[in-house]
């Protein structure tokens, strides 16, 4: 065999198990753990035997660590939860540091948890709390005033938390400053926005153009814009778009999806770059046996919020369901 043959066939053995090697490593490699399927549901543990059960509300996602967590109303316990494996637990546990109810809950960059107390504070306790990632308590704060019903909480582009009041059109803003956690009233529109019966502010997000705010009122179904720098609200334009029942908001770039709870209905919307205005793009029946919420994105799908408040008893399996981001 002369040597150009002879490398010829040796280059053709060397391909050959280099290839073998390739298929077999492929068969006996495991799959990576984000190629596992990720839960439809997630199952809550709930108080299936208090009389009044149990009902939620808030969701708030850790992106770094993959983890959201639930607000339930009917004792304020903290559920966590496992994004990938499904896994939850009661984070924190009912009368937690004077809380006996639980609204909005969100997560900063740091990973911290805020957790906004609905009237917590007409029974005595704090109307807002701050922990860290561990659980520990950093923060219990009160809003001075009376009969506040703190909702729903953002963070904004300065890193505190922007929290609504529903009994009045009034935005709290919580920050830790010059080594203390306070809660202020940031923004008073009552000049502007009529108070009306039922849950006023609500659902709260960053604008599109990080230089506002985007917030629901749910029982008239209007949106207000309020101006990061001056704190003025102005009315969203949505071209007659029917939003009453409007409670959770979720926005990714200029899309944002209203979850309109006791219409079972959720609302994609295209917002102008300067959220001033907003336009239907679609909208979509809900489960009709359940009543969403709120939700948020966790890696690529919507984590909607079974609340169950339309049982007079809340009633097991208590649960947040995932979605794919609807189109």
């Amino acid at each position: 065999m002369n040597r150009a043959l002879a490398r010829t066939v040796r280059s053709g053995v060397l391909a050959l198990a280099a290839t073998l090697s390739l298929a077999v490593g492929a068969t006996l490699a495991p799959a990576p753990a984000y190629a596992q399927p990720r839960p439809p549901v997630y199952i809550l543990d709930g108080d299936p035997g208090d009389p009044a059960g149990s009902k939620f509300e808030g969701i708030g996602v850790d992106r770094r660590q993959r983890t959201f967590y639930v607000s339930e109303t009917t004792g304020g316990e903290i559920h966590r939860g496992d994004v990938r494996t499904g896994t939850t637990t009661v984070w924190l546990e009912a009368g937690a540091d004077g809380r006996s109810t639980a609204r909005g809950v969100t997560v900063d960059r740091a990973g911290r948890v805020y957790i906004a107390g609905g009237p917590n504070s007409t029974t005595g306790g704090p109307d807002f709390w701050v922990y860290a990632p561990d659980g520990e308590l950093l923060a219990a704060l009160r809003t001075g005033m009376d009969d506040p019903f703190l909702n729903d909480v953002a963070i904004g582009p300065d890193g505190a938390a922007y929290v609504t009041n529903s009994n009045a059109p009034t935005i709290f803003r919580v920050a830790r400053e010059r080594g203390e956690w306070r809660l202020t009233t940031w923004a008073d529109a009552r000049g502007t926005i009529p108070t009306a019966t039922g849950f006023n502010l609500g659902g709260i997000v960053v604008g599109p153009d990080r230089r506002s705010l985007v917030v629901a009122q749910g029982n008239v179904g209007r949106l207000w814009r309020f101006d990061l720098r001056t704190r003025q609200a102005t009315a969203v334009d949505i071209g007659g778009v029917n939003l009453v029942n409007a409670d959770g908001l979720v926005r990714r770039g200029r899309t944002l999806w209203v979850i309109r709870n006791f219409d079972r209905v959720l609302t994609r919307l295209r917002l102008s770059g300067d959220g001033t205005r907003a336009r239907l793009v679609a909208e979509r029946s809900t489960d009709p046996d359940r009543v969403f919420t709120t939700g948020k994105i966790a890696r690529g799908r919507l984590l909607l919020v079974d609340s169950h408040f339309d049982e007079t008893v809340g009633k097991p399996p208590y649960e947040v369901v995932a979605r794919k981001l609807p189109r």
